[in-house]
């Protein structure tokens, strides 16, 4: 325990800079700093100590497993389509076909449930609803686009797995880059003394993990696409990333700019079929302009890559701020929130009096904040609390 664990805690219970001065205190750290130097230790209970190396090898190589499993079963799914393609009927290819996506999804949500992807409380319905529409465009979106530029749609579309062959292998490395960042994260916190330092030490490793999930992640679409054919190789990068820092957010207790970087994805992808079909009635020829130029320009694996690459850099931009705040990792630390509790109980029942309620606009602090000692935060310099952490 020490104080940006106590200001993690604090921060989680929606204590804020406003409210620490209300105490004299510049900010929460500050805060938290007097609150560290007056909660008594307390021994660690040997039940709750830090799990033997022994056990963490074993649950880490048991979430591992699971995350292997839906790459596993959706490259063995499309080779049994490609070995029985011309060998079996159209029944049973679609038999093939529709088991393979069960255990695919049987798979995911296995690896969605256990380590480092876990969400608390699971994901929300609207959040499934973005990611399934996304995979699905990465297999059908070309051909789709293909067929509304030239008059249609019509007829069947032409399956691309090869990308989602790539992201389905790319459970497992996304896995683990999570679990990079969180305990690097954890590690972090435990040696930094300030909020900045701490926030400096934890975005170089968010930018760290997306990079070299990306890096993965190209590697496994260049053996996806040379196992089975081609596709958007940018889009499905791109979706990996949005994805991964979509997943990032939400289990760092973030999950609203998540679901909103995968709704726009999802619209831009929408759209872009929905212009070129508008475009065809009279007098709105303008509004198919911009997918025609995009396409000529590109293909059209630009669209999903325009799509997931703009969400995702919106929302690693958003990681960038919420997920370097100590609160974001205090999740899962029970020791911090313990210790805003036992502060809580030192209290008194008027501390927490408003700043207004003084005829000099200042808060009355409490015995447990500030004793009549000196150790105030309005009697160190620069409102910092003199009293020396201990």
């Amino acid at each position: 325990m020490d104080p940006l664990e106590i200001a993690a805690g604090l921060e989680t219970h929606g204590v804020t800079d406003r409210v620490a001065a209300r105490y004299r205190h510049r900010d929460v750290f500050s805060l938290a700093e007097e609150l560290f130097a007056r909660v008594p230790a307390v021994a660690e209970d040997p039940a709750t100590a830090r799990r033997a190396p022994a056990r963490d090898i074993a649950t880490r190589a048991a979430w591992t497993l699971r995350a292997l499993v839906p790459g596993l079963a959706c490259v063995a799914t499309l080779g049994a389509l490609r070995l029985t393609e011309g060998v079996l009927d159209g029944r049973g290819r679609l038999a093939i076909g529709l088991a393979g996506t069960l255990l695919v999804v049987i798979g995911l949500a296995l690896a969605l449930r256990v380590g480092p992807l876990r969400v608390v409380g699971g994901s929300t319905a609207a959040a499934r609803v973005y990611g399934c529409w996304l995979l699905g465009f990465a297999l059908y979106g070309d051909a789709l686009l293909h067929q509304v530029l030239s008059g249609g749609p019509e007829g069947p579309w032409t399956l691309t797995p090869a990308p989602l062959a790539g992201l389905a292998l790319s459970v497992a490395p996304a896995a683990w880059c999570a679990h990079l960042f969180s305990a690097r994260a954890h590690r972090a916190l435990a040696v930094s003394r300030t909020r900045k330092q701490f926030s400096a030490s934890v975005r170089p490793l968010l930018f760290g993990a997306v990079a070299l999930h990306l890096c993965v992640l190209a590697a496994l679409l260049h053996l996806a696409y040379l196992g089975f054919g081609g596709g958007a190789f940018a889009g499905a990068a791109a979706l990996g990333a949005l994805l991964l820092a979509a997943r990032l957010l939400t289990v760092h207790g973030h999950p609203e700019p998540a679901k909103a970087a995968l709704a726009a994805a999802c619209a831009v992808e929408l759209l872009a079929p929905a212009l070129v079909m508008t475009g065809r009635l009279p007098g709105l020829h303008a509004l198919a302009r911009p997918v025609d130029v995009l396409v000529a320009t590109a293909g059209t694996g630009a669209v999903p890559a325009l799509a997931c690459g703009t969400a995702a850099l919106a929302l690693l931009i958003s990681a960038a701020v919420v997920l370097p705040r100590a609160s974001a990792h205090a999740i899962d630390r029970p020791d911090a929130t313990e210790a805003l509790d036992t502060a809580h109980a030192m209290a008194r029942p008027d501390d927490s009096a408003h700043a207004a309620d003084r005829p000099d606009g200042s808060a009355r602090v409490a015995d447990g904040a500030c004793a009549a000692d000196g150790a105030c935060a309005a009697d160190g310099p620069g409102g910092d609390s003199a009293r020396p952490i201990v």
